[in-house]
C-alpha cells in the first residue's frame, strides 16, 4: 500500500522553491503577474488538459483543455511556461521534453505578464468562462495561459497528498475499465465519487523496481481473466493519458480519461522520480541554472557586482554548487531562457567571474523562487545582464556544452526569437 512520502520526493520547499503538500483552492479572479516578482501560487487559476504539442526550445506547447463539453471536441490552446514556470513530470523535476504527448497535466497559470511580449496568442479576459459551443461547453480556452506549475498526475498528487483508490475491474483480454477515486490519504469526508478510466494491455504496472503487464497481475490471480472484481480500494498512483475510445459517446466514451501506468507502492514511484531527477540534472548542467537579476552595481572598466535570484524546482544538489568563493559564468538569457548570443555556445560571450557569496532566505519561499540568491563579481559585464532581466549562471565544476542552434539567439536579433520556414533546407 502506498504512504505517505511526498516531502521525501519533493524535497525542502525552502531551499528548493518546491510546491508544498497544501491544498491550494483555485481562484476565480484573473491574476497578472507583476515584473521582479514571484506570483502567488493561490492566485492562479487552475485547470488540466492532454499534452499535445510541444515547442521545448520556447518552453511552449498546447493542451487539450478539459470543460464542460466533450473533451474530444476541444481544440488545443497554446500555453507558454513563465520564466521560472516549473514542470514535474513522475514526482520529479522536469524539462518540457520529458513529457511525453498525450499525458494529462494539472496546470497553475495566469494572465500574460506583458501581452505585448507573449509568446501564445493573448485571449480575452474572461475567456474561460465563455461556452466554445459545439458540445464543448466552457473552460477550455483559458486566457491564463502563462504558466507556473506544470505537473502530471502522480507529481499532482504528491503535492496534494492524494492517493488513487481502486474499485471495480472490469476486463477482457486484459483490457477494460477501473473505476477509481482521487481521496486524500489522510482520508477524506466518504463523498468522493468514483470515476470511470480505461487500461489496457500496454498500460505500465510498476511494483518496486520492476515493470509487470496486466497479463502478470492476472496471472498472479490479483485481477480476473474476464470479467469484475472489486479490488477493494487498493491505494496507487496513476499515470493518465487520453485516447480515442470505441462508443457513442453516451457512456462518457468521448470524455473518459486512460490510464498510461499505474504505481503500486512507494518503492514504484520513488524509482521513477529518481531516474526523471538524474535527466533533469543533466539537462540543467548543461544548460546553466536560470535565475533573474535583482540588481547590478557598475564599477569601472566594465566591472560590475550582480545580485540574482535562482529560480526554483530543481533538484537540490544543483543549488549545493553554488558557494563562496567559485568561479562562475553568466550569460543573459530572453523569457523562454534561451541564451541570448554566442556564436560557439554560451560561453563564448559569458561574463566570467567569482560568485561573492551565497544566502538562503527563510521562511515561505514563493513557488518559481529557490529563495537561493548570489552575489556575482564580473570584471566584464555584458549588455545582457541588467535589473529585472533573465540570466542563466554555470559554476565553474558544471561542464562547459555546445548548445543545440535552436535554443539560443543568433547577435541578439528579435526576429530570431522564434525558428521561421528559413531554417529548413532549400531543395
Amino acid at each position: 500500500m502506498l504512504v505517505p512520502f511526498c516531502l521525501a520526493v519533493l524535497g525542502s520547499g525552502a531551499a528548493s522553491g518546491e510546491p508544498g503538500t497544501k491544498s491550494e483552492e483555485p481562484n476565480s479572479e484573473p491574476f497578472r503577474p507583476r515584473a521582479g516578482e514571484f506570483p502567488p501560487l493561490e492566485k492562479a487559476h487552475a485547470y488540466r488538459g492532454e499534452l499535445v504539442f510541444v515547442d521545448h526550445a520556447n518552453r511552449r506547447g498546447s493542451l487539450r483543455v478539459a470543460g464542460e463539453g466533450k473533451f474530444y471536441r476541444n481544440d488545443p490552446q497554446p500555453f507558454a511556461l513563465l520564466p521560472y514556470g516549473i514542470v514535474r513530470y513522475q514526482g520529479a523535476p522536469a524539462d518540457l521534453r520529458d513529457v511525453p504527448l498525450g499525458t494529462v497535466m494539472h496546470v497553475r497559470g495566469f494572465l500574460p505578464p506583458d501581452p505585448k511580449l507573449s509568446a501564445v496568442p493573448v485571449l480575452p479576459i474572461d475567456n474561460k468562462d465563455r461556452d466554445a459551443g459545439h458540445y464543448r461547453g466552457t473552460g477550455t480556452a483559458p486566457a491564463e495561459n502563462h504558466v507556473l506549475l506544470l505537473e502530471d498526475e502522480p507529481s499532482h498528487c504528491l503535492r496534494e497528498g492524494l492517493t488513487w483508490k481502486l474499485g471495480e475491474v472490469e476486463i477482457e483480454n486484459h483490457a477494460g475499465k477501473i473505476i477509481a477515486s482521487r481521496e486524500p490519504k489522510a482520508g477524506g469526508d466518504g463523498n468522493v465519487s468514483g470515476e470511470e478510466l480505461t487500461f489496457d494491455a500496454a498500460t505500465r504496472i510498476w511494483r518496486g523496481r520492476e515493470r509487470i503487464r496486466v497479463a502478470d497481475l492476472v496471472a498472479e490471480g490479483a485481477w480476473p481473466a474476464d470479467g469484475r472484481k472489486d479490488l477493494g480500494g487498493q491505494a496507487v498512483l496513476l499515470g493518465i493519458t487520453w485516447k480515442p475510445a470505441p462508443g457513442d459517446g453516451l457512456s462518457g466514451a468521448f470524455t473518459r480519461f486512460h490510464i498510461s501506468d499505474i504505481w503500486l507502492d512507494d518503492d514504484a514511484i520513488r524509482h521513477a522520480a529518481e531516474f526523471q531527477t538524474e535527466t533533469h540534472k543533466e539537462f540543467i548542467r548543461s544548460r546553466w541554472m536560470p535565475a533573474w537579476v535583482d540588481a547590478v552595481e557598475y564599477g569601472e572598466f566594465g566591472r560590475a557586482t550582480v545580485t540574482a535570484t535562482l529560480f526554483g524546482g530543481m533538484d537540490e544538489s544543483l543549488y549545493d554548487d553554488f558557494r563562496n568563493g567559485i568561479g562562475a559564468q553568466m550569460n543573459g538569457a530572453e523569457n523562454t531562457l534561451k541564451h541570448t548570443a554566442g556564436h560557439y555556445g554560451p560561453s563564448h560571450v559569458a561574463s566570467n567571474g567569482t560568485i561573492l557569496d551565497v544566502t538562503r532566505a527563510t521562511g515561505e519561499i514563493p513557488l518559481g523562487s529557490s529563495g537561493i540568491q548570489i552575489r556575482f563579481e564580473t570584471d566584464l559585464i555584458i549588455e545582457g545582464i541588467r535589473a529585472g532581466r533573465v540570466v542563466r549562471v554555470r559554476p565553474e565544476n558544471w561542464p562547459k556544452t555546445q548548445i543545440p542552434r535552436e535554443e539560443y539567439l543568433f547577435e541578439n536579433s528579435p526576429e530570431d526569437r522564434f525558428p521561421t520556414p528559413d531554417i529548413f533546407p532549400k531543395y
